[in-house]
Parts: structure tokens; sequence; C-alpha cells
């Protein structure tokens, strides 16, 4: 899947940076340079919409559609 999402980074008070998405809420990253703390921020949106599918899914009635959506 492939999708645009916003990082806010910020130097984090002990060194290095930290990260949060505002379109994932709970999304957040970490690490010591922009580039690590933005690849952190990437796995933890993609864990949360992972789950977030697979908990949807488990629930639906086997004559679902399913269909992709594009966006932009």
């Amino acid at each position: 899947m492939k999708a645009e999402f916003t990082a806010i980074i910020e130097p984090a008070s002990e060194g290095g940076y930290w990260a949060i998405c505002p379109e994932v809420p709970g999304a957040n990253g970490q690490g010591e340079t922009i580039e690590e703390t933005k690849n952190s921020l990437r796995q933890a949106i993609e864990l949360i919409l992972e789950d977030r599918r697979a908990d949807i899914l488990r629930g639906l009635p086997e004559d679902a559609i399913q269909e992709k959506v594009l966006i932009g």
C-alpha cells in the first residue's frame, strides 16, 4: 500500500529526535538522526494500519465486498 503521511519531527531533550503522525493517532517514532526517526515512524504507521485492517477483517461476513479505493 502506498500513501503519504505527515511526519512532525522535533529534537528530543535527551538527544536525537522524536516524531508523530497526525493522520494516524498513536503513531510515533524516535531516533538519533532525522532519517532514523522517519524510519521508526514509518514502521509504527505500517504496524498500526496492518493491525487495524486485520482487526476489522476478522469481523467481516463472508459476503462482504472488498475493493481498493484510490485517493489523490
